[in-house]
């Protein structure tokens, strides 16, 4: 059966809405990914899945869905006078379509505010990002300072240990040529104890030269 004209006067009615939210989903969509904060978005549903089977952020796959539920709608219309209960769903439908148009006609006014929720939220998810990475800087530049420093110290100590080991080389060498110049036995004695207790403090200067020489080998391993 046909349908009737008031049937036909919402059907066009809602065409011409529709078409008209399509232009301005469509535009509101392309201005939409060009916003470096709409990423933050860009996962969620616009709207109720009860409202909606779509699942996107874009404006236009709803607009679309609601275009075949008027078509869905018309269908049923057609059918009324034959088929009764299908007024009851054409009703139905009408009633469902009719609030999708308003949840997105309501969205996309909205549009600029959300985004400028999410904008400010992409700020602040910024500013935690660049705080985070200038706190490892000054972190990682905290950590190089102290080895610089530490490495300093060790270098520094190293080379007065290998001072020290020059000077009792020079002595040790200083005493040998006495005691081996020295006519008298009880002062080439005494020059001899001399030199046996330089080689004692050469031992251990020495010793410590090695250990210095590892602790520089294991921090500069750390680093």
């Amino acid at each position: 059966m046909p349908v009737n004209h008031l049937q036909k006067a919402t059907i066009s009615r809602l065409n011409t809405l529709l078409n008209s939210l399509a232009e301005q989903a469509s535009l509101i969509d392309q201005y939409n990914t060009q916003q470096q904060s709409h990423w933050l978005i860009e996962n969620n549903n616009l709207f109720s899945p009860q409202l909606f089977k779509s699942d996107s952020d874009k404006y236009s796959h709803y607009v679309i869905e609601v275009k075949t539920g008027l078509t869905e709608f018309q269908r049923l219309s057609s059918k009324i006078t034959s088929e009764p209960h299908h007024e009851i769903l054409a009703k139905t439908k009408l009633l469902h379509i009719e609030q999708q148009i308003m949840a997105i006609v309501n969205a996309l006014k909205a549009n600029d505010a959300m985004h400028l929720a999410a904008e400010r939220s992409y700020n602040a998810y910024k500013e935690y990002k660049n705080k985070k990475m200038r706190n490892k800087q000054s972190q990682y530049q905290d950590i190089a300072n102290t080895f610089m420093a530490s490495s300093h110290q060790l270098y520094q100590k190293l080379s007065e240990h290998h001072e020290f080991e020059r000077r009792l080389l020079d002595m040790i060498n200083e005493r040998e040529i006495k005691r081996q110049k020295s006519k008298q036995s009880e002062t080439a004695s005494q020059l001899s104890n001399e030199v046996l207790a330089l080689h004692q403090r050469l031992g251990r200067c020495r010793k410590a030269i090695t250990a210095i020489e590892k602790e520089i080998e294991f921090a500069e391993r750390k680093t």
